[in-house]
């Protein structure tokens, strides 16, 4: 892709640097140690953790020292899947609530947190063309504002703006952002979802969580049966995973169904993000589960969704999206922001 990322302006040479760079999610946390050489991000150490097995983010990080003592990074680089206010951050999913500067007093370290979508932006820079799968080639290459949509355990959105010279990463909370009915469908679904919660955001669909409630909605609103199988293979499990597997492999009519929805509304809110944003420069969709379900969203129904804005369609047939492949797009984005900080 090659695209122009604009990173802090770096006064003295990186060369050597090592960043300690983490992608804290509500269900995992990737951390790795990586060095520029070369001018190029390289891993040195990586793990993962469940969120769920800690306390808070900096028993995460105690484990990670005591696991590997050798690690001397001159920066600590955090995406986090929530708000960063001067160095806070809630993550909403894992009910923690982060700071640089007490992560930064146990360690010694200076410590950056950025939102997990910014870090995602900024790891476009590091991706090549095989990262990316294209769902939509567009008419025109533009260069303009990007938008970025990733839905996993909960939704994360972002924006790149372009300045004429180069895209600037920022962070928006926009999955939280309400659920819009259009259809008579939409609206059975929105006072399903409205029982148990108190607003519906977009994020009440397009998540894990999401595609759980999607697949309620369709037993007990549209009242499609569920197998025996079906409901053993999602017990103790992570049921949307089982769902949406089950959709690809066209096991269960109430999973291809499901997943169907899922993918509309997937479609749906990149159209209303391409339209904010006017991102002309592209969309792209990362999270933990599209690159899961490749096979859903290049079947029909992904584009004409998008396309479906009434008098805007001309503009949305512009932009083209893709896919992001590779699960590491945030920790390189971290880690390549880190580096560039040691020599701000």
């Amino acid at each position: 892709m090659n695209l122009p990322i604009a990173f802090p302006a770096t006064t003295q040479s990186i060369e050597g640097v090592q960043v300690l760079a983490a992608d804290l999610g509500g269900t995992k946390i990737n951390i790795a140690l990586y060095q520029v050489t070369n001018n190029q991000l390289q891993p040195v150490i990586a793990d993962r953790f469940h969120s769920r097995d800690f306390p808070s983010f900096l028993a995460v990080i105690k484990a990670f020292y005591q696991k590997y003592p050798q690690v001397v990074p001159q920066h600590i680089s955090v995406g986090v899947a929530g708000p960063v206010i001067d160095g806070v951050a809630n993550i909403v999913n894992l009910n923690w609530i982060v700071s640089a500067k007490e992560i930064a007093a146990e360690t010694g370290v200076p410590v950056m947190f950025l939102n997990d979508l910014e870090v995602t932006a900024y790891g476009l820079a590091c991706l090549s063309d095989a990262d990316f799968v294209c769902l939509h080639t567009g008419k025109e290459h533009h260069h303009g504002n990007i938008g970025i949509v990733a839905p996993g355990t909960g939704l994360g959105e972002a924006g790149l703006f372009w300045n004429g010279t180069g895209y600037h990463p920022f962070a928006t909370e926009g999955g939280h952002t309400d659920f819009a009915p259009r259809t008579e469908e939409d609206i059975a679904l929105y006072r399903f979802i409205k029982q148990t919660e108190k607003v519906v955001s977009i994020e009440h669909i397009l998540s894990g969580p999401g595609i759980v409630r999607l697949f309620n909605y369709m037993q007990q609103v549209v009242k499609m049966p569920v197998a025996g199988w079906l409901q053993d293979a999602m017990q103790g499990k992570d049921a949307s995973a089982v769902i949406s597997t089950a959709a690809i492999e066209g096991s269960a009519d109430i999973c291809v169904a499901t997943m169907q929805l899922f993918v509309h509304h997937l479609a749906r809110e990149c159209s209303n993000l391409a339209l904010k944003f006017k991102a002309i420069g592209g969309l792209y969709i990362g999270g933990g589960i599209p690159p899961k379900i490749i096979p859903l969203l290049q079947q029909g129904n992904f584009v004409p969704a998008y396309l479906d804005c009434d008098r805007m369609q001309d503009l949305t047939e512009q932009i083209p999206i893709y896919v992001v492949m590779n699960d590491q797009a945030p920790l390189l984005g971290a880690a390549w922001y880190g580096a560039h900080q040691c020599g701000v």
